[in-house]
């Protein structure tokens, strides 16, 4: 029997790259998302996820999650409105700690689970981020807590933080040649932006069975970007 992955916001971008790996490394992805072929559902309303979740586990339990879905409100201190905020932590985090639970009993069960929260460089600070930046370090916070608590049961969990990747937001935000697409490159010690199928690289190999030594990390996956600057 194929073994089940369940990756949300798998319908486009680093997920949807994800979903692609998983399948080449013999998984069958399961796919909540608010389009898409997958399961449809809004994430941010923790009833429709768990209407979600119901359906995933009909086929019986999920012993890998890939709690990648997210969202930006960018907007200064200042000016972040409470809305905006909730909505981000509702998707950002709530949403990751709700598929957390409902996977938690069939991998307790099973002895053995992989669990990995998509993070980002942004975890370590970023204009204009409050609200992107503070769930993405829940996200790494959650990971090493449930590291903790969850190693005795075979289940290890971890989180991946991307720096800038090439989807179709970040081409719409920073258009390629353009002066400031181009300062972003220069920053970035390998020279290039990440490509998607980078990150779900880095997302196979914490899915692994053969990884059960490695849990409660962060893999940043940024070109170099979190080292810090060369030179005095």
């Amino acid at each position: 029997m194929t073994e089940r992955v369940l990756i949300t916001g798998g319908a486009a971008g680093i997920g949807a790259a994800c979903v692609e790996r998983c399948r080449r490394d013999g998984y069958e992805p399961v796919v909540i998302d608010r389009v898409g072929d997958g399961i449809q559902a809004d994430l941010c309303d923790p009833v429709e996820t768990a209407e979600a979740l119901d359906r995933a586990l009909e086929g019986g339990p999920i012993t890998r999650l890939v709690n990648n879905v997210g969202m930006v409100a960018p907007a200064s201190v200042g000016d972040q409105t409470l809305e905006e905020f909730d909505k981000v932590v509702a998707l950002n985090l709530r949403c990751a700690m709700q598929c957390t639970q409902a996977l938690l009993p069939g991998m307790r069960a099973a002895g053995f689970g992989r669990i990995v929260n998509m993070a980002s460089r942004a975890a370590l600070g970023k204009e204009l981020r409050t609200a992107y930046s503070a769930t993405k370090a829940g996200l790494i916070g959650m990971a090493k807590t449930w590291a903790l608590e969850l190693g005795e049961y075979g289940i290890t969990a971890n989180a991946v933080g991307p720096g800038p990747i090439r989807t179709e937001l970040f081409d719409r935000a920073n258009p390629p040649g353009a002066p400031r697409t181009q300062a972003i490159i220069d920053g970035i010690p390998v020279r290039r932006i990440g490509e998607p199928q980078d990150v779900a690289h880095a997302v196979s190999y914490l899915l692994d069975a053969r990884s059960g030594f490695v849990t409660g990390q962060v893999l940043y996956v940024c070109g170099g970007m979190t080292v810090g600057a060369s030179g005095a």
